[in-house]
């Protein structure tokens, strides 16, 4: 039998670390090849990680809520040697990898299977080290057999508390082994850390922890919420915003929804107003390309796309997700919004693929659906526009020359002025609010 270390594999999004949100198996858990081991949230989706290995789970590196860098290790089996090393009746090519896929056991002791690519060898300067929980002094000297156990135990965890917690100990140069935590299961809380600093000892008393702090909910700022945040910073302060609004009549596109229900080409999937949203935006950005466009200040460039990727804002309980449907202006009304569907399903579910969110081109938001008839939307970076469709509202409207009871929706188009200027922008609302009007018309056309 030998012991593996399964480093925290890169699942091709280009990302440096990701976070463990839960383990599925525990010390001693006998696992199978490709048995989903635990969750990962990366910045951009919820990922199950399968096991690398047949075997029995040794140690876990990182409890869930602890974020690890891609490539140190996070759980380690224990193998049968025999299977693990057998590579007689395989043939090995010239890269140190066998003709069936897997590698030689120079290879592999070199370089640590990741589900994509190679991290680095388990000795990798990056492999996390555990800090050395040192007892009370009282337990220090003269240790006797029982204690020599707790020892030997105790030097092998970290002391339980979140990252939030550990980064405030570390800022007040404090030891976490030498508090005791009073929170449940005994979490180390921050304001057990705050009162140990204060010289309130170890042990706050129930005086000083019943604050108004204790109503307050902590939440870490990690994951999809930290690199939207991130993402939209860096948005709102690099390209100069400029939003444009228009409320548009869409009876005759929401009558259209009603009447394409029916239909069998769409089958189980059915249209909504945000399908022909999509199709009357793809339609106009073939008059005004420069809004499916990208800003490349490193190359001194301007990147006209000639297909859409078009991103499809997607509110989740993890957060926003932004994935984008591949090109979605050559795909028919029935095949658009199977895609927007399945996309919108994947996000919710947390199982969207990683390929889903990067590559788009031009973005839709439907804040609508929330009530809302209008908003400034912040372009998903590094688009170079989006679009945003509101609550559609029964109202007294003109039409044909008299005063009738309309559909009607305010559109809203935020766009990167270095390169969109006024006047394109205001031509894609007017082409979509023309489409959105007369839809039968301008698809008859197609």
């Amino acid at each position: 039998m030998t012991v593996k270390d399964f480093p925290l594999p890169d699942l091709g999004e280009g990302l440096t670390e990701s976070e463990i949100v839960s383990w599925h198996v525990g010390v001693g858990d006998t696992v199978q090849l490709n048995q989903v081991i635990a969750e990962i949230e990366t910045a951009k989706a919820l990922v199950e990680l399968p096991s690398p290995f047949a075997g029995t789970v040794t140690k876990l590196y990182a409890e869930p809520g602890t974020t690890v860098r891609v490539g140190a290790p996070i759980v380690a089996f224990e193998i049968d040697t025999v299977d693990a090393g057998a590579t007689d009746p395989v043939s090995v090519s010239d890269s140190g990898e066998h003709l069936d896929g897997t590698e030689s056991p120079a290879t592999t002791e070199a370089r640590q299977p990741m589900l994509v690519g190679r991290g680095p060898a388990a000795d990798s300067a990056d492999r996390p080290r555990r800090r050395e929980r040192r007892l009370p002094a009282s337990t220090r000297s003269e240790p006797g057999a029982a204690q020599q156990a707790a020892v030997a135990s105790t030097e092998t965890e970290r002391p339980r508390s979140t990252p939030p917690v550990r980064a405030l100990a570390r800022e007040l140069g404090i030891e976490l082994a030498d508090i005791a935590g009073t929170g449940e299961n005994g979490l180390i809380t921050r304001e057990d850390v705050t009162a140990f600093a204060a010289g309130a000892g170890s042990t706050p008393s129930p005086a000083t922890r019943r604050t108004r702090d204790e109503r307050v909910r902590r939440v870490p700022i990690a994951g999809v919420r930290k690199r939207t945040a991130e993402a939209m910073s860096a948005s709102a302060f690099t390209a100069p915003h400029v939003t444009e609004f228009l409320t548009a009549d869409v009876t005759a596109s929401t009558a259209l929804v009603a009447e394409l229900a029916s239909r069998r080409a769409f089958g189980d999937t059915k249209p909504t107003l945000l399908t022909i949203v999509a199709k009357a935006l793809c339609l106009a950005v073939r008059r005004t390309p420069v809004v499916n466009a990208r800003w490349d200040e490193q190359a001194g460039e301007i990147l006209e796309f000639g297909y859409i990727d078009l991103g499809i804002a997607v509110a989740t309980e993890r957060g926003l997700f932004v994935p984008n449907v591949k090109d979605a202006d050559a795909l028919s009304l029935p095949d658009l919004a199977a895609a927007v569907a399945r996309l919108a399903s994947d996000a919710r579910a947390g199982r969207t693929a990683p390929a889903d969110l990067t590559g788009g081109t031009i973005t839709i938001t439907n804040i609508g659906v929330f009530g809302i008839d209008t908003g400034t939307p912040i372009i998903n970076p590094p688009e170079a526009a989006i679009l945003a469709m509101g609550a559609v509202r029964r109202q007294p409207w003109e039409h044909h020359g008299e005063i009738a009871l309309r559909d009607v929706m305010t559109l809203s188009l935020s766009f990167d002025h270095r390169l969109v200027d006024g006047e394109q922008g205001a031509r894609v609302l007017r082409d979509v609010a023309a489409i959105l009007g007369d839809p039968g018309a301008t698809l008859a056309l197609l």
